[in-house]
Order: C-alpha cells, then structure tokens, then sequence
C-alpha cells in the first residue's frame, strides 16, 4: 500500500483529485491555491496538501536549517482552506536510502535565471515533484505563478515524460502594499520590509510604462491621414492630443527595452536605501524556456525579480504581453 491508497486507507475517491504541494509555513498564497483546487474538483473530489521541506533543493548556505516548521497552523490553514488531507512525511520517508542516487536534471531552462543563482535547485525540486505526483496521483496539481520559472519547469517535466497530470498556475496573491506573499516575509525587519517593496514596485512600473505607451499608440493609430479628417478633429481640439500621442509613443526607448528601463530605475534607486537593496537579477524572459526577449518581441512574457535584502531572498514577477495580443 502506497501513496494516496496509503494516506486514505483505500477509500475510493468519487471525483477528481487534486494536490497542492507546499513546503509549509503556509499563508493566504497557499490558501488560495487550495481554494483554487476544491473549485476546481467540487464537492464530490477530494484535495491533498503536501507539506514537505524538501532538502533537495537547498544549496550550500541557503536557509534550509531556519526554514520556518509550523506543522499544527499548516493543519488548519489547509483544512479551513478546503482541503481533505495533508500529507506531511519526513525526509526519512522521502528519501530511505538518504540522497537519491537517481534524480531528474532540469536542463539548461533549469540553469537560467534562479538556476543560476542556485545551482541545482530546480533539479531537486523537480525530484521531489515527481516522488509527489506518484504519491498522490491527482488528475490536477496547482502551483502559484509566483514561481514562475519553477512552474514552466514542471509543466515541461509533465509534457516530456507523459505525467499524467494537468497542471494549473494561479496568480500571485500579494500584501496590500504590493509584496508578494512568501513565507521569507517573516524573516523582514520594518526597515527590510520598506526596502523589498521595491521588487513589486519596479515589476509595476515595468507594467505601467508597456501599458502607457500601448495606449499612447492605439491613440496614434486612430489619428487619420487625410487632411480633412484632421481639420474635423481639430475643430474638436484633439489634433494636438493625437499629435502628442504620437511624440510620446515615439520618444525613448519602447517595448522590452522601456520596461526594462522603468523597471531598472525603480530598482537603482532601491540599492541606495537603507537597508539596500541587493538586485540578484531582472529579467523579461519568454516563458516557454525563460531566456531574455528582444526588443522587437512580440508575445507573451515575464518580468522577473530577485534581490536580496539584510540576509533574506526574495523573488517575484508579473505576466506582460507585447504586440497586437496586449
């Protein structure tokens, strides 16, 4: 008897099934997604929580030793939640024979980006992925888009070696003041806290400037080239509006290269507060494999964030789309 027959003791399941795996210490982030999954299978399916420190996917000197254990909140934040069960085994059960000999490497998109940062973290995490999935066997798993980098890596795992599984990504949920929800929150100091602002800000003027100019240039495409329709809009007073429109739109740097910018601005100035901010990398990356855009991309695409702030790691990210789509 093995994995969910173990946890259920052989009781079937009517409906679907669903997991969200978490490393515990859970929030509203982690409530989210476990609300996202009892939605998703109703009333009738059943939903797993796992909670597990995987050792794996820790590097030498990160906080695996201090990550927060809060086993008795997890119980009930994940059964207020919605959920069925929480399957929280221990290191020796996940790995009997100690480090597995035989894991699954990411490949170079796990060396981008926080696989550059954390040299084998993506394959550890990957591992543990897959032990989950066949310990739990869902229909569906959920993952928050917070970790964006990690959530392409599982649904390409999933899609290369046939899980059969559907994966769903659920939008970050953040603070009022804009920090994504992570359980290294707690490790901030006030004036920390102040300084890491500054991630979510920088991805929002990074956001905020592709939106001004998109808006900018849908005003110059209304603007007409005949020099009749231009003396009508002039009698209306918007000739020097859309005359405007067109001086912005074309002004400085557009596209990726803009939102780069905006965003790099915010993150300069960030690096000279106190506490600094000290910026790991900033990235806008096509999600399929997470390597940088050109300036003249058109599609779907992430700004990442990380930086470090007193002796705490923080990353985040928000989804852009350039071109016609936007």
């Amino acid at each position: 008897m093995d994995g969910l027959d173990r946890v259920l003791g052989h009781r079937a399941v009517p409906g679907r099934t669903a997991v969200v795996m978490t490393m515990g210490a859970l929030h509203e982030g982690h409530a989210t997604l476990i609300r996202a999954a009892r939605e998703h299978v109703g009333r009738e399916g059943f939903v797993t929580v796992t909670v597990f420190v995987n050792p794996l996917q820790f590097g030498a000197g990160e906080d695996l030793d201090r990550y927060p254990r809060t086993l008795d909140a997890d119980l009930k934040t994940a059964e207020q939640a919605g959920a069925d069960i929480v399957f929280a085994p221990s290191a020796d059960e996940m790995y009997p024979d100690g480090e597995p000999r035989i894991t699954l490497r990411a490949g170079a998109m796990g060396e981008r980006l926080e696989g550059a940062s954390r040299p084998g973290h993506f394959d550890g995490m990957l591992t543990v992925v897959a032990k989950l999935l066949h310990l739990t066997r869902p229909d569906v798993a959920f993952f928050g888009q917070k970790d964006a980098q990690q959530l392409a890596l599982i649904r390409r795992m999933v899609r290369d070696l046939d899980f059969g599984v559907e994966i769903v990504g659920v939008p970050t949920v953040r603070e009022e003041d804009g920090l994504a929800l992570s359980s290294r929150n707690r490790y901030l100091s006030p004036q920390e806290r102040r300084t890491a602002l500054s991630l979510s800000r920088a991805l929002f003027a990074g956001r905020d400037r592709h939106a001004a100019q998109e808006a900018l240039r849908a005003r110059a495409r209304e603007v007409p080239a005949t020099h009749a329709r231009a003396e009508a809009l002039s009698a209306l007073g918007e000739a020097r509006a859309a005359a405007d429109a067109h001086a912005v739109a074309q002004a400085g740097p557009s596209g990726p290269a803009a939102v780069r910018a905006a965003a790099r601005q915010v993150l300069d100035e960030a690096a000279r507060l106190d506490p600094p901010l000290e910026l790991d990398y900033l990235a806008l990356v096509d999600p399929s494999d997470f390597t940088e855009v050109g300036d003249d991309y058109t599609g779907e695409a992430v700004l990442a964030v990380a930086a470090r702030v007193g002796t705490t790691r923080l990353i985040d990210n928000i989804p852009l789309t350039f071109g016609a789509a936007s």
